[in-house]
Order: C-alpha cells, then sequence, then structure tokens
C-alpha cells in the first residue's frame, strides 16, 4: 500500500469481534468473514435496502460519508455501525474512492423470500479506482486503467486494462522508456511487482499490493493462456508476461472471476512506434491539463467536437500516442481532407453518431451479466445507425474512410435478435416481467395468454355480479395481501348470495371471494409467476448469445470511434481555418503558424513563422511577455496535431516526422522530491541530452537562470554546443542571456532571433513577432510597471538600471583580460577615460596618471623601477 493511503484499520475483521467470534450473532459472524477474506478493502455488507459497516469501519463510513454513526446492540456487545442505501450507494462509494479506500461489497446471493434461515452473503465486487465498472463512477468519454508493472533483470514490462471496456495494452523497454510510458497511460491504479522500484510519479495512483506470486512466470503465462492460445506470441520479454499475468489475475480478484470473457483485445506496442512524449512534455505543451490560470484550456479542449463517448476516449489516445509512421499520418490526413471537403457528410455523420452509445462499456456490462433490457435496447439502437453511416460512406475515397466502412459490420444477427425479444421501452428491473416481447417464444405467449384470460374473467365479474345480485355498488378489486375480492357496502350486506365467503371486513364493508373467483385468482398468479420467471430465463439466455458476440460489437465500436475522430478533426479544421500539413522535408517550415490554444483565448493573435533547418538551433530573445514560450509551443504542438493526423493552424506547413519533443519550459519546486528548481532544471536538461536524437525536436527556456548568471550562462552555452555539435536536435532555446547570442557567430547551424516591441514616452508595447537577430532590450523594468508594481519601486529600478548601464559602459573602456595595454592608452590619448567627479570635473589625478604612463620609458626600465612606478600610480588612484 503507499504511504499515502488511509490507514488498514478499517480493513480485515474487526479485533473486538474476533474476541468473542464463538458468540457472535449469525449475521456480524458472517460479516467477520468477509472482512477477513478481503482484507485489503473496507467491506459494506448488504442488509435489506442498504450497505452496513461496523466497528472501525462504521466510523470510517460515518466520517467519509457523512452519514449518522448508529450501533447495533446483541448479547455479545455494542457495535458501532453507519449504513449507505443501495439505492443510491455510488455516490457515497466514490467519496470513499476519492479518500484512498478500497470497498468491498458484500452482497445478498439468496433470495430472502427463500432463505430458510440467514440469507447467503459473499462479496460479489471489489471496487478500487482501476477496477470500477459502474458508469457512475465513471468519467464518460475518458479511459480508466488499472496497471501493472514489473521487472526481469534490466528489462521491464507495464500491462494496463480498462476493466469497464475490456481494452488491454502491454509495452516493455529499458526502466526510462517504461516508466515514460507509464507517465503517458497514468492509470488510476498500480500493481507493483517485485524488486520494482518505483519513482515519484508526476500523478498520484492507488498503489496496490498483489500476491507476489501472480508476478511469477508460469502463474502468469497460465492466467494469460486464458485470453490467448499463445501468450508468448503477445509478449515479447518474460518482464511483459509477468506483468500481463499480474494484471489478469488481479483483475479477475477484483471482480470474483476467474477469467474476463470481455477482455478479448489484448494488444503489444513499442513505444517507439509514437512520437515520445513524456510527462513534462504532456505538463509543458497542456495537452490534458492547462497550466494557465486564464484560459483554463488545453489541446484536447480544442480538438474535443466529438459527437459521442467512444470518439471522446479515441480522441485522447490518438493525442497521447500521435504517429511516427509517414503513410499512417498519411492516411488520417487523406480521411480528413476529405471530410473537410464534404460538410453535407460531416453533418449526415454527427447526427448519426451523437446518437450512438458507450458501445464498449455496454457490451462489457453485457457480457459481465451486469446489463439489463435497457442497455440492450440501447446496443440495438446503436447498432441500427450502422447501415445508416454504411450508407453515408458509400461514396468515400480515402483509403482510411473505405477501410472504417468495411469494418463497420451490421450486426444484423444482433439487431434482429434484441428486436424480436425486448419489447421497445422495457422496465428497469427484469425479474418482474414486461421485458420479453410477444411472439418471441410460444410457451411464454401460452402462459400469458392463460393470464390474460383469467383478468379478462375478473375483469367481466364485476358487472356480471352487480347485474346478478342488484347491488349497483358492489366492486371487484386486488391486493397483494389478500388477493382478488368482492367488496359490499354494509346496507347491502343482506343482499350478498350465500356462496360468497368472507375474505375481510372492514369499517363501512366487507369483502368477499367465491370459489370460481380464488380458482381465477391461483390460475392467474400462477400464470404471472411462471411468465416471470421465464422471462427472466430468455432474458439471460438473450443477454449470454448478445454477449458471445462481444468481439465483433467491440470491432465496431473501434471504427464507430475512428469516424468520430476524424470527422472531429475536420469540423475543428473548417471552424479554425486549419490547414493540411505536408510531410517529407527535413526541415520545419510554418508559414503564418498559430498557438492553437492561446488563439482561442485572444481576440487578436499574431502568427509568426518558423523556419528550422535540421538539426539548427534558434536562439529567441526579447522581452518577458512578448511571445517567446507561445512560439516555441506552437511549433511543438503544430508537429503534435499533424502527426496526429491533424489539419494545423498555420497557413502551411511542411514538417519532418520528429521522434520526440523534449520541453524544458518552467520552473518550479519539487518539495516532496527533494528538488530545487535548479535541480529540477538540471534533472530534465540531463533527459534532454542524453536522449534527444537528431530526430528529435527540443524546447529550452531560460536554462541556467537558477544559478548565477556566470554559472548559468556557462551551462546555457555548453549545452547549446553539445546540442549542435554532437546531438544535432532541431532546438527552439528562448534565453535572457544576451551574451549566448554570440554562438551564432560561431556555429553555423545556430541563428538568432528576437521578439519586437516598440518604446514611446516610456512605455513598451510588445508587437509578438519574430523577427532575425538578437533582441537589443529585455524591457525588464517596463514589464514590472505593466504588472503592477509600484511605480516608487520602477522608478528606482529605473535609476539603477542606469547607474548600472553608466558603470558598465565605463567598464567597456578599461583594458580586460582580452584588451592590451596599448589599446586602453590609445583610448585615453582619445579623450576616453575622462572620469568626472562628483561636480562633474575631469580628475585631473587620474589625467595626470594617464599622462605620466604615457610618458614612461618603459624598454630601459628595469623590473623592480617598473613595479615601484606600478604601486606608485596605484596609490594615486585610491
Amino acid at each position: 500500500m503507499d504511504a499515502d493511503a488511509p490507514s488498514a484499520s478499517v480493513y480485515g475483521a474487526p479485533d473486538e469481534m474476533l474476541a468473542v467470534r464463538e458468540d457472535l450473532t449469525p449475521m456480524l459472524s458472517q460479516y467477520a468473514d468477509c472482512c477477513e477474506a478481503h482484507d485489503d478493502a473496507l467491506v459494506l455488507f448488504q442488509v435489506g435496502d442498504f450497505y452496513e459497516a461496523f466497528c472501525g469501519a462504521a466510523k470510517t463510513v460515518a466520517r467519509t460519508c457523512e452519514v449518522t454513526l448508529t450501533q447495533r446492540e446483541d448479547s455479545t456487545g455494542t457495535w458501532p455501525m453507519a449504513g449507505i442505501p443501495i439505492e443510491n450507494a455510488a455516490g457515497y462509494i466514490e467519496r470513499l474512492l476519492d479518500a484512498g479506500y478500497r470497498v468491498a461489497l458484500a452482497e445478498q446471493v439468496e433470495d430472502a423470500s427463500e432463505a430458510s434461515g440467514l440469507v447467503d452473503r459473499a462479496v460479489t465486487q471489489l471496487i478500487t479506482p482501476g477496477t470500477v465498472v459502474d458508469e457512475e463512477l465513471l468519467e464518460a468519454g475518458r479511459a480508466t486503467y488499472l496497471g501493472a508493472v514489473a521487472r526481469d533483470g534490466d528489462t521491464y514490462g507495464l500491462a494496463v486494462v480498462d476493466v469497464s471496456t475490456g481494452e488491454c495494452l502491454v509495452t516493455g523497454a529499458d526502466r526510462a522508456l517504461t516508466l515514460e510510458e507509464l507517465e503517458r497511460l497514468a492509470p488510476a491504479e498500480l500493481v507493483v511487482g517485485p524488486k520494482f522500484d518505483l519513482p515519484m510519479l508526476s500523478f498520484d495512483p492507488m498503489v496496490t499490493p498483489f500476491e507476489t506470486s501472480a508476478f511469477d512466470l508460469d502463474v502468469a503465462r497460465e492466467t494469460l493462456s486464458s485470453y490467448t492460445t499463445q501468450p508468448d506470441a503477445i509478449v515479447e520479454s518474460d518482464a511483459e508476461l509477468r506483468a500481463a499475468g499480474a494484471l489478469l489475475s488481479y483483475a479477475e480478484y477484483a471482480h470474483g472471476q476467474t477469467t474476463l470473457e470481455y477482455v478479448s483485445r489484448i494488444t503489444r506496442f513499442d513505444p517507439r512506434e509514437f512520437l515520445q512524449l513524456d510527462a513534462t512534455a504532456l505538463r509543458s505543451l497542456e495537452l490534458f491539463e492547462s497550466r494557465s490560470v486564464r484560459s483554463g484550456s488545453t489541446l484536447l479542449d480544442v480538438l474535443d467536437e466529438t459527437a459521442c463517448a467512444l470518439g471522446r476516449r479515441r480522441l485522447e489516445a490518438w493525442l497521447r500516442r500521435p504517429l511516427v509512421e509517414r503513410d499512417e499520418i498519411e492516411r488520417r490526413l487523406d480521411a480528413v481532407s476529405e471530410l473537410t471537403d464534404d460538410a453535407l457528410l460531416r453533418d449526415d455523420l454527427h447526427q448519426h453518431l451523437s446518437s450512438v452509445y458507450d458501445l464498449e462499456r455496454l457490451v462489457t456490462r453485457i457480457s459481465r451479466e451486469r446489463a439489463n433490457a435497457r442497455d440492450l435496447r440501447s446496443l440495438k439502437g446503436t447498432l441500427d445507425r450502422v447501415p445508416e453511416l454504411n450508407d453515408a460512406l458509400e461514396d468515400a475515397e480515402s483509403d482510411l474512410l473505405r477501410s472504417i466502412r468495411a469494418n463497420l459490420d451490421e450486426l444484423e444477427d444482433v439487431r434482429n435478435l434484441v428486436g424480436d425479444a425486448i419489447v421497445s421501452d422495457p422496465p428497469q428491473e427484469i425479474t418482474e416481467g414486461g421485458v420479453i416481447a410477444d411472439g418471441f417464444d410460444t410457451e411464454l405467449d401460452s402462459i400469458r395468454s392463460t393470464a390474460t384470460e383469467g383478468k379478462a374473467w375478473v375483469s367481466n365479474l364485476e358487472a356480471h355480479e352487480q347485474e346478478r345480485t342488484g347491488i349497483d355498488s358492489l366492486e371487484v378489486g386486488y391486493n397483494q395481501v389478500h388477493g382478488y375480492y368482492i367488496e359490499v357496502t354494509n346496507p347491502n350486506l343482506d343482499r350478498v348470495p350465500e356462496e360468497y365467503v368472507r375474505r375481510q371486513t372492514l369499517k363501512n364493508s366487507e369483502r368477499f371471494y367465491t370459489p370460481e373467483l380464488k380458482e381465477r385468482e391461483d390460475e392467474i398468479l400462477r400464470a404471472s409467476d411462471r411468465a416471470d420467471a421465464l422471462e427472466y430465463d430468455l432474458f439471460c439466455e438473450v443477454r449470454r448469445d448478445v454477449g458471445a458476440e462481444g468481439e465483433r460489437v467491440q470491432e465496431v465500436a473501434s471504427a464507430l470511434a475512428d469516424l468520430d475522430v476524424l470527422r472531429t478533426l475536420a469540423d475543428v479544421a473548417v471552424a479554425n481555418n486549419y490547414t493540411r500539413p505536408e510531410f517529407g522535408g527535413e526541415n520545419i517550415d510554418i508559414d503564418a503558424g498559430r498557438h492553437p490554444v492561446v488563439e482561442q483565448a485572444q481576440a487578436e493573435f499574431v502568427p509568426n513563422p518558423a523556419s528550422l533547418p535540421r538539426g539548427s538551433i534558434a536562439l529567441i530573445t526579447g522581452p518577458n511577455m512578448s511571445g517567446k514560450s507561445t512560439y516555441m509551443r506552437q511549433v511543438a504542438l503544430i508537429s503534435v496535431l499533424a502527426q496526429v493526423g491533424s489539419f494545423v493552424p498555420a497557413r502551411s506547413a511542411c514538417l519532418p516526422v520528429i521522434d520526440r519533443i523534449f520541453t524544458r519550459i518552467g520552473a518550479s519546486d519539487d518539495i516532496a522530491g527533494g528538488q530545487s528548481t535548479f535541480m529540477r532544471e538540471m534533472s530534465e536538461l540531463t533527459e534532454i541530452l542524453h536522449n534527444a536524437t537528431e530526430n528529435s525536436l527540443v524546447l529550452l527556456d531560460e536554462v541556467g537562470r537558477g544559478t548565477s548568471t556566470t554559472d548559468g550562462l556557462a551551462i546555457a552555452r555548453a549545452a547549446t554546443e553539445f546540442l549542435h555539435d554532437d546531438v544535432g536536435a532541431t532546438t527552439l532555446f528562448a534565453t535572457h542571456y544576451h551574451d549566448l547570442t554570440d554562438v551564432a557567430e560561431e556555429r553555423t547551424g545556430v541563428f538568432n532571433l528576437h521578439f519586437t516591441a516598440t518604446q514611446t514616452k516610456g512605455e513598451v508595447t510588445f508587437l509578438h513577432s519574430v523577427a532575425d537577430g538578437p533582441s537589443s532590450s529585455s524591457y525588464g523594468v517596463e514589464v514590472a510597471q505593466l504588472a503592477g508594481v509600484p511605480h516608487t519601486v520602477v522608478d528606482r529600478a529605473q535609476e539603477l538600471v542606469s547607474d548600472g548601464e553608466r558603470v558598465e559602459k565605463e567598464h567597456e573602456t578599461k583594458p580586460t583580460d582580452g584588451e592590451t595595454l596599448d589599446a586602453y592608452i590609445d583610448g585615453l590619448e582619445n579623450g576616453q577615460d575622462e572620469t568626472e567627479t562628483d561636480d562633474g570635473q575631469t580628475s585631473p589625478d587620474r589625467q595626470a596618471v594617464a599622462e605620466e604612463l604615457l610618458a614612461a620609458d618603459l624598454a630601459s626600465t628595469t623590473p623592480l623601477e617598473a613595479l615601484n612606478l606600478l604601486s606608485d600610480l596605484q596609490n594615486r588612484l585610491q
């Protein structure tokens, strides 16, 4: 269990119960058994219409869920107790999960009306952040992963499964790459294998302990064999096998099943098959999480015009793993291009897809036998859209759209089965009848006919008896306690026929039945009970038959997801004036590029070009707030969008396929990890310098600012030279070190860019336009003024800047390590060092020293005389 998890005192059987175990009531003994069997979770124990918890668990439930803490008294003592209603338990369970608890549901697995004594109960589901399947606890349109990591020597394995959809992914590589994928997939819960030293992560999963035997090679292979006939063909290392086997074993344990039949899509992938974006890059580029208080938007937000949950999850998956195979990128771009040119087709697709249910989760519930009749009708409703979508795509020309159409199996057999079996508007409950359609089963029809005829006879009985007895107020009714009855008011009791048998006496009337009515009642009730039972059996059979086609349904769901994303990318391209990128060259050439997120938040956005030869380094200078960071990010985001298969925000873009994006943007202390801003910065820089390749894109922002100016400049310069000379990665480097711009004069692949600004009457205006060459000023004081710094501070800062510039100018004329004495003397001869005194006059001492120094005959001066002369001159200047 992770260190931040809640206290485990609520897990396992309460000590106070175990102390009197033999004397516990049967129900509390049953509760203690469930707690012992699931000592890794807080047990919620079904008692009637409530889930109850006792002892320490009760106090936790009461505190976390904000419900009343009560108590239960029996011969063994007084037990703290807290309960939550089953009808709306999801909200309370969500609170427990958010607080870090695992929850085990111990439900009644026996009908209370049929139990001879204590109702049998058993834990039917372990609910944790990674094993949730309840729709109310899941976020629509987002994958919720359970993950497992394992190690085998120097090889590492990672496996994740979304138990709500059946998607399962396996990968592996060295430690660094595996951890990078772990950060990218960000499972909600993580099972960690032995000898795997889990570092601090950028996200916060629940870390779950699980039996180490599940990671054993033979055990893992046996587990995986339940899902595929060739487990070793799916994985490529023992570490991957261990991770996949343990993952599925834990998922089975959580759901109380031997095999999760709906997990039918186990896919192995190599991280290098996609554009690699580590956790730092994901955060810096704000793909899924905004760091801006002002806009609050992400790239996903800008792109998310999806019509259904299937498309929303697929869009996020594409963004997390952009492509690196040019042919696959072009296939997506061809499809998006075709859709951008056909507004009617886009509208038609949107209309059909917007009525599509979440097939992946729907068929999973069906396969788990948790679906009701309404779920089956929802499945049919979605599948009914497939023929219409096929018709809409009939004239599609792009290869990908034609492929999607080929995968849109209309599943006519499944649609017909559900349509024939389930009524169009079924009830919520599947055990109370009214679910199976007439004509589906002859036996059911016959039983229903018997019940219907009986009810018709009863409905006619009232009129018949009124006429026969002459009692106009006579009524025939029914209730669940007494069944059918004939009710006669007290003033008419003397007219009741002899064959009426008294059933119930009320204040103002009497209720009777006749032998024939009793016979009909028994006939109707027997028929209704038989019909309800048969309906339930028929429904379960239909549900199993549909579940058996789960893999076909999942393939349709995948095709629908792809189609929705392609349509979405086309809609966004048209709405935001994006253009199709071109691939093939080695250089990044973007004309009038824009930041896809920032432009949404601004009334006017200034586009900028980017021309970056392969392996070049652009040193970008300019004031804060002038647009340097936005510019760097927009170049990276345009590359990401292009490799996703999207059009891009630019007038035109010709791009290479890049293998990885590195970012060193922004700074923040990692207090928990014990890292300062500078240490964090250097760690990220180290990662870049070790792993970037000539096909990578590197973004560096203010590297070296976390230490002294001298050290910071030295590090920035050395890193620039290393990236140019040894790595060859295309780099954008924003800096305030103006001395760094000199590297452009020494390295042919390094060049300067700056962001322009104008200053009028002391006020600076940022033009947000990029231009060639270095910046002439940082406008730091002016930026402080714009930020609202008090005028007195700004004015004083300006004075200090002016003094600093004067002193700097003076020092520039004095000899440095690189100047010769002759050059300095030449400056003195030309009057360049006439230092002024406080009253504005030139210092006569300094002038005299200069004249004497010029007159000295150094050729005939001994070393000792020279030292004495220098000492005398120095003393006169002090």
